[in-house]
């Protein structure tokens, strides 16, 4: 009898030991999918921040330049009744300077006289007195405005009516 006792004994810390180790077994599949979607995120992570650290860079260096876009609209209009070689030339350096400016998605911002005053893009310089119809609208535009992506790089600077 003792045999039997001692087979069935040694079945049943057989069976317990098998239990043991599946469970153990699938503990560690749980802590290895754990720690795997962790490293994605982690990973994910680190790649969004690099980049908005590259689009940040790109952004204040961007932002410096649109001064200067502003400056060669202001050359433009004042000798637009030239037909010179130098409007030419100036000309084609703007044109390469906004080219590079669309090359980083920097896009300029559509806004007309007349338009609603809307302070999630426009910031108002100053107000003038006139008619009805223009109150709280856009009377004049003083500095472009730009975007790059979807985030403002410069909100535009208006005049509204008052």
């Amino acid at each position: 009898m003792t045999k039997k006792k001692t087979k069935r004994t040694t079945v049943a810390k057989k069976a317990k030991k098998d239990i043991n180790v599946k469970k153990e077994l699938q503990d560690t599949k749980d802590k290895y999918l754990r720690l795997y979607s962790e490293f994605e995120n982690y990973r994910r992570r680190t790649s969004k921040e690099k980049i908005e650290t590259i689009d940040l860079a790109n952004k204040d260096l961007l932002n410096d330049i649109l001064p200067v876009i502003d400056d060669f609209e202001r050359a433009i209009k004042s000798l637009e009744k030239e037909k010179s070689s130098e409007m030419e030339g100036v000309n084609l350096i703007y044109q390469k300077l906004t080219n590079t400016l669309d090359k980083y998605n920097v896009k300029k911002m559509t806004i007309n006289k007349g338009d609603e005053f809307d302070s999630e893009f426009h910031e108002a310089i100053t107000s003038s007195p006139s008619e009805k119809k223009y109150k709280g609208k856009v009377i004049d535009i003083i500095e472009d405005g730009y975007t790059i992506g979807d985030n403002i790089l410069r909100f535009a600077k208006v005049v509204t009516g008052s």
